[in-house]
């Protein structure tokens, strides 16, 4: 009987120090979190009247930052920009595509300075449906690519008298007629005069980034190519005579656009640029269009 009241007691002793807390081992705190909020339970500081010990954080915790995402999409990005070309079109060599207007002395023949642009008026936008990047090197190096509209605007200067034809009576030449398209020194002067040029767009590039965790910092680069397909073309005109003139029709210009794009970031701010090697007419003119301009993306 005291061997077993002695066995009782150590057990009873045994316990009553495994309870108490043990002051040398620094204690781990006790987090709870609740949607965005972080509630940390440290342990009163004894020299503190005012601590609970209880820290409340509202938002993510740094160490619990959500990762990149492999693929990321970035939807309805806008571009802003200027539309002009380099002229390197043989003019003495032109066939019937450019019909001079008689006498030559009054109407000078259609040449270079004709097809000049009022370049703070030639606007180029382009509404990217969506663009998405794809990782490829721990988010440093991305694969870039979209689709979209590119909308092109050649405004030309008010002193030329320029109309686009598709087929018909040519004027100045006593009645003949043409299946092709053609261009013609007007008898008027337009007030507004340009050529529209719209393509569905496929973009492609390789993107390097320095800061992939926050894009609105850093400096990032992006080049590569873009396929485009011409699903409108027109020539708008007003002037006092004949008021609005909006004429589509095919006006010998490529169906198919191939250009070399880029894009830089500066921070938050982003620019792009466009050139394409191929003329944008299918005959006779040698004209090869570029963009430069603004664009509005988060990335």
């Amino acid at each position: 009987m005291k061997q077993l009241i002695t066995l009782l007691a150590t057990v009873i002793f045994c316990t009553t120090v495994a309870a108490q807390t043990d002051t040398t081992k620094k204690q781990r705190p006790d987090t709870i979190r609740i949607g965005g909020i972080i509630i940390v339970k440290n342990g009163k500081n004894k020299t503190d009247k005012t601590d609970n010990g209880v820290n409340i954080t509202l938002g993510r915790d740094r160490s619990q930052r959500k990762k990149n995402a492999n693929v990321s999409t970035n939807w309805w990005i806008v571009d802003f920009g200027f539309a002009n070309y380099t002229d390197n079109t043989n003019y003495a060599n032109t066939g019937s595509y450019l019909v001079n207007r008689p006498p030559v002395a009054t109407y000078p023949a259609l040449d270079k300075s004709s097809f000049k642009l009022n370049a703070g008026k030639s606007v180029n936008v382009n509404i990217w449906f969506f663009m998405q990047r794809l990782n490829l090197a721990k988010h440093y190096v991305n694969l870039k690519y979209g689709f979209g509209l590119e909308l092109n605007n050649y405004r030309y200067k008010t002193s030329q008298s320029l109309s686009y034809k598709e087929g018909g009576y040519i004027p100045y030449t006593a009645g003949t007629q043409t299946n092709g398209s053609f261009i013609f020194r007007d008898s008027i002067n337009f007030s507004k005069n340009k050529l529209a040029a719209d393509y569905l767009t496929v973009p492609l590039m390789l993107n390097l980034t320095s800061n992939p965790n926050n894009h609105k910092k850093g400096i990032s680069f992006s080049a590569g190519v873009s396929a485009g397909y011409l699903y409108s073309q027109r020539n708008k005109q007003r002037s006092s005579e004949r008021g609005k003139d909006r004429n589509k029709g095919d006006y010998d210009l490529e169906r198919f656009k191939f250009s070399y794009v880029a894009e830089l970031g500066l921070g938050p701010v982003r620019f792009y640029g466009s050139y394409s090697p191929r003329s944008f007419y299918e005959h006779s003119l040698d004209m090869k269009p570029y963009n430069v301009g603004v664009r509005f993306s988060n990335w």
